[in-house]
């Protein structure tokens, strides 16, 4: 099992950036392009715990379908979301958001993942891991830019561990 942690800063309160994750459709607007990611659950959908989403995405051109839970919803502070089917053996994402102390928002995300078909999937590890770690720095530019903030001074901090 892995574990990604990346944490960036925002200014403003958590009670102005959480709203935007509590629409499922703003997902498209943080997630590269080349990845084809497309929603298919109905909308619009009601986020809360148990909410179940269903998406189709691309990785290296291969289609696949994801369904992912919210497995816990507590607005403005957190939430979390599991996979329920997709690529990944295990795939659980907490999203965090605590004021800084200085009136901003330090926003931090940790994905404990796991590949399929361990041990042999450990010659992708490294290929996954750099594609994880892409779309979560494309992810903090986009979101940004959808919320109308400035470019990050510097860039999120993304650790990747073995736990």
């Amino acid at each position: 099992m892995r574990t990604l942690t990346m944490e960036t800063s925002l200014p403003g309160l958590p009670e102005q950036h959480f709203p935007f994750f509590s629409d499922a459709r703003n997902l498209s607007r943080i997630t590269p392009s080349e990845m084809g990611f497309r929603i298919l659950t109905p909308g619009p959908i009601a986020m809360s715990a148990g909410a179940l989403i269903d998406y189709r995405i691309g990785l290296w051109g291969l289609p696949m379908r994801w369904r992912t839970r919210i497995a816990t919803w507590n607005p403005p502070h957190a939430f979390s979301d599991e996979q329920i089917r997709g690529p990944y053996k295990r795939w659980f994402h907490t999203h965090t958001f605590a004021p800084d102390g200085s009136g901003g928002t330090l926003m931090t995300d940790t994905v404990q993942f796991a590949l399929p078909l361990e041990p042999l999937s450990l010659l992708a590890r490294p290929i996954v891991e750099w594609q994880v770690r892409r779309i979560f720095l494309f992810r903090d530019r986009a979101l940004r830019e959808a919320l109308g903030l400035p470019a990050a001074s510097h860039p999120p901090i993304i650790r990747i561990a073995t736990i």
